[in-house]
């Protein structure tokens, strides 16, 4: 969720649509708003109300100074088991006894 927010704000149904054009994502909105407002409540993402050119207000999250360091360490942490598990996988098989 906080890299679909790097770039831009968003609101929760652009959010759900970003995510699930990715192949490996298919969530539902049942996920989608408790984690915001998780996100919210930890302060790793900011909310504003804007106007909606039809029906009520839209609820737009943006991330905090704390949810880009937050996305940071986390790619960081990604980065580093991916290439672990890189190495695990192009190791030779050992030889059994």
């Amino acid at each position: 969720m906080l890299a679909a927010l790097r770039d831009e704000e968003a609101y929760g149904y652009q959010l759900l649509q970003r995510l699930n054009a990715l192949p490996a994502f298919q969530i539902t909105e049942s996920t989608v708003y408790p984690l915001l407002a998780r996100l919210t409540k930890d302060k790793l993402v900011r909310v504003r109300v804007g106007p909606s050119p039809h029906g009520p207000p839209r609820r737009y999250y943006q991330l905090t100074a704390a949810g880009r360091r937050h996305l940071d360490d986390m790619k960081t942490h990604w980065q580093q088991l991916t290439h672990s598990l890189d190495d695990l996988l192009d190791a030779p098989p050992e030889e059994t006894l």
